[in-house]
């Protein structure tokens, strides 16, 4: 392999003009670069012909300042290699100035009206989940995923034409996946909708955000779960939207709640097929009762479809833009779930009325998702390796389901595992005597996750528990995390 050309010094200025030497002028730039860290020990310096070309001196100016800067120690020749930063300027490089010793006053940039507004009310959050361990949410099994199969398809994507894969995307999305989104959600999801109806974002985060800028005024009232999903929420926030806690039964969202505190909403956000974070499945009636809540008040519905590709019960419900007839439901899907969240890939689907408005802003001002990452989706689903993978992952995540369930009948009485049938979390009602958040602290202390239900609270809301995911846990580490949980449960107590 062709060695590395080392560090790029464009910062050097030579005055040809000055009547300080070039050569002189140059030690002091690189000294001064050595000696306040811009350069740090073990980088290699570039040869001196390249820094003399590009600096526009001589290749024997350069030779006089590197040999005086290897005498003083700041660098060190390697017979062979090349010339590099010395290991020993650790010891002398200069200490950061105070504050109180610095000359400069730093300023604290003002924020915009709606960002100093949004802020107090921003759910805070740590790190997404990354890494797989009893009881992570939000995270599917990584350790199932076929990668044999994508990765034959990556390289043969990034064998392609350069245009292809490295310029700006099509800002409405590449029209093969857009088409193959179409079909899969045809076939299992019972939405009938054209390609051009369906604009790709990158992630589910980015489609709220737009979603939200397009529709929403700031201060203006959207109805939202409670409890609800805290990324969701805080992208509608962040665009000065007022979130109206709207509480959830076992039948999903209570319109007449909503109705109550919010007749004239302008948005409604919900995730009808596995409630974020209760788990339950919106009934029919409560669907067909938003629609026409949503057409009296000329509002838009916002349908997060995060995992519904993942239902194992008996017959999944309709999706609520399957049975939308007056074009009010704007239906959001996410490939984080599907395949998994390091691809930034997820889509929203508008209706017809919505089309050319979103054609315009995505034209103006979105660059696209990477050409060569929805190629890749696109052949993975026009393959059959997609519909193959969801069918596995069904199949997997009942199977850990069903452990989860069989293993939380040792903790019956303190805590209630409320069953699902979808998607790869539940939920874990507590009695009174219990505190969530410091179980939550407690089953840390062992290296197991969980999340508060509070954490996804809006408002006040009647249930205390703990999310507990199973999609990116082995048999064996639910089992284990379950045993966890039992032996901290005393100490968590609060009577």
């Amino acid at each position: 392999m062709k060695r590395h050309a080392g560090a790029v010094l464009s910062s050097i200025k030579i005055d040809k003009t000055a009547e300080k030497k070039i050569s002189i002028q140059l030690y002091m730039a690189l000294r001064d670069l050595l000696l306040t860290g811009a350069l740090t020990p073990g980088d290699r310096m570039p040869a001196t012909r390249t820094l003399a070309q590009e600096i526009g001196v001589s290749r024997t100016t350069v030779i006089d300042a590197t040999d005086r800067l290897i005498s003083e120690g700041l660098l060190e020749a390697r017979v062979g290699a090349g010339t590099f930063v010395s290991e020993a300027l650790n010891a002398r490089l200069a200490p950061k100035p105070s504050q109180e010793a610095s000359d400069i006053t730093p300023v604290v940039p003002r924020l915009s009206h709606a960002t100093r507004h949004a802020i107090p009310d921003f759910t805070l959050r740590s790190r997404l989940p990354h890494k797989s361990q009893a009881f992570v949410t939000a995270l599917p099994a990584l350790d199932a995923f076929p990668m044999a199969q994508w990765a034959k398809l990556s390289a043969r994507h990034w064998r392609k034409d350069r245009d292809h894969i490295a310029g700006y995307g099509e800002p409405f999305g590449y029209m093969p996946l857009r088409r193959a989104i179409a079909r899969q959600l045809n076939a299992s999801r019972g939405i009938k909708c054209d390609p051009e109806q369906i604009f790709i974002t990158n992630g589910a985060q980015r489609a709220f955000s737009l979603v939200g800028g397009m529709l929403v005024n700031p201060g203006e009232p959207i109805w939202f779960e409670n409890p609800g999903a805290i990324g969701a929420r805080n992208a509608f926030v962040a665009i000065g939207a007022r979130p109206i806690p709207v509480a959830v039964d076992e039948e999903g969202l209570c319109i007449e709640d909503g109705l109550a505190k919010a007749p004239y909403f302008r948005l409604a956000f919900v995730t009808p097929s596995h409630q974020q974070p209760l788990g339950h499945v919106m009934s029919l009636s409560r669907r067909l009762a938003l629609l026409t809540a949503a057409n009296e008040a000329d509002a838009m519905i916002v349908e997060d479809d995060y995992d519904g590709e993942f239902y194992f019960g008996d017959q999944p419900p309709p999706t609520l833009k399957s049975i939308d007839t007056h074009g009010r439901v704007i239906y959001v899907g996410t490939f984080s779930k599907s395949l998994f969240p390091a691809l930034r890939l997820g889509f929203v689907l508008v209706p017809e009325g919505l089309v050319e408005s979103f054609e315009r802003v995505c034209l103006t001002w979105l660059a696209g998702v990477p050409t060569v990452t929805q190629a890749i989706v696109a052949e993975f689903m026009d393959e059959g390796m997609f519909a193959t993978h969801i069918r596995t992952m069904r199949q997997l995540y009942k199977h850990r389901h069903d452990t989860l369930m069989a293993e939380s009948a040792s903790l019956a009485g303190d805590i209630d595992l409320q069953p699902t049938s979808s998607g790869f979390h539940a939920v874990g009602l507590l009695s009174n005597r219990y505190d969530e958040d410091r179980i939550v602290a407690e089953a840390a202390k062992h290296g197991i996750t969980t999340a508060p239900l509070s954490r996804y609270a809006l408002g006040r809301i009647p249930q205390r528990g703990i999310v507990l995911g199973f999609g990116s846990s082995a048999q064996d580490d639910i089992r284990k995390g379950m045993k966890v949980l039992k032996k901290i449960l005393p100490v968590c107590c609060t009577s």
